[in-house]
C-alpha cells in the first residue's frame, strides 16, 4: 500500500495536510498498532496529547510506522495542539454517537468521510482515550463527528481497528493496483469476443430466439465481470478454435 500511495498525485498532500491525533492514550501498545496503521495508508503526522509513556512496545507494535512513533509530536492538552497548527477541518471519532453520553449532532459514517474529506486542506482525525473516548467540550471543537456502526452489544472498537475502517474509508478511491495484466478489456476487445460466440452460436440448431437469447446472456456476463484484456484474447482463442473444431 505504501509504495502504490509514493504514485498517487495525492500522497504529497495526504502525508503534509492530514494529522492523527491520540488523546491521553493510556495503553503504549496502542501508540505502535495506531502507527502502524497509519504507516499502512501513507499518514505520517502523530500527535499525542498528554501521552502515557512510550515504552519499547510502543516502537515495536508499530513496526514498519517505527519512524512515525519517533517523530510524534506531543502536547499537554488538546487546545495547545489546536493553538500551534493552522486546522482547517477538525474530525472527531466516538464509539457512543448520540443519547445521554455524548452529541447533540447526528455523526456520519467512515465512508461518508472519505467521500467528502479534501486533501486539499489541513484535517485532523482525533481518537479518544481507550476508556473514555473523547468527552463532550472535546467533541465540541469538532467540526464533525465520524462513527463506526457495531454491535450494540459491544459497540467499542480497538483504536488501531477502528482507526484502520476510517482510513481505508478515506483512502480507498486513491489508488491503483498496478499489476500487469490486470487492465480491464477495452470495448473492441470484448466486441470481437462477441462477434466470435456470435458466429459459434450461429452453427448450433436451434431456434433463432434462442440464438438471439444465447448471445444476450453471454454479452452481459462478458459486461458484468469486467474482464481483463488478457482474458478476453484468451476467451477469443477458445471460441476461434471451438468455431474450427465444428468445421472439422
Amino acid at each position: 500500500m505504501i509504495e502504490r500511495l509514493k504514485d498517487s498525485p495525492n500522497a504529497k498532500k495526504i502525508k503534509e495536510n492530514i494529522y492523527v491525533v491520540f488523546i491521553e492514550c493510556e495503553t503504549p501498545g496502542n501508540v505502535g498498532f495506531l502507527a502502524r496503521a497509519m504507516a499502512n495508508f501513507g499518514l505520517e503526522k502523530l500527535i499525542l496529547i498528554n501521552p502515557c509513556e512510550l515504552k519499547k512496545e510502543s516502537y515495536y507494535q508499530a513496526t514498519h510506522g517505527k519512524h512515525i512513533v519517533e517523530n510524534a509530536e506531543i502536547y499537554t492538552t488538546f487546545d495547545e495542539f489546536l493553538k500551534s497548527k493552522k486546522i482547517d477541518f477538525k474530525i472527531a471519532t466516538t464509539g457512543t454517537a448520540g443519547g445521554s453520553y455524548n452529541l447533540d449532532r447526528i455523526p456520519i459514517k467512515a465512508e461518508e468521510l472519505g467521500e467528502t474529506i479534501n486533501f486539499n486542506y489541513t484535517s485532523a482525525i482525533i481518537f479518544g482515550r481507550e476508556g473514555n473516548g473523547l468527552y463532550n467540550n472535546e467533541i465540541e471543537l469538532c467540526d464533525i463527528t465520524v462513527s463506526i456502526p457495531t454491535n450494540p452489544a459491544y459497540p467499542i472498537m480497538n483504536i488501531s481497528h477502528a482507526a484502520s475502517i476510517i482510513f481505508y474509508e478515506i483512502f480507498k478511491n486513491i489508488n491503483q493496483f498496478p499489476v500487469e495484466g490486470l487492465e480491464e478489456a477495452t470495448t473492441i476487445e470484448k466486441e470481437y469476443v462477441l462477434k466470435d460466440m456470435e458466429q459459434l452460436i450461429s452453427t448450433l440448431n436451434i431456434p433463432e430466439h434462442k440464438k438471439n437469447n444465447g448471445l444476450k446472456t453471454f454479452k452481459n456476463i462478458i459486461n458484468r465481470a469486467f474482464i481483463t484484456g488478457r482474458e478476453a484474447h484468451t476467451l477469443k482463442g477458445i471460441l476461434r478454435r471451438l468455431k474450427e473444431k465444428i468445421k472439422e
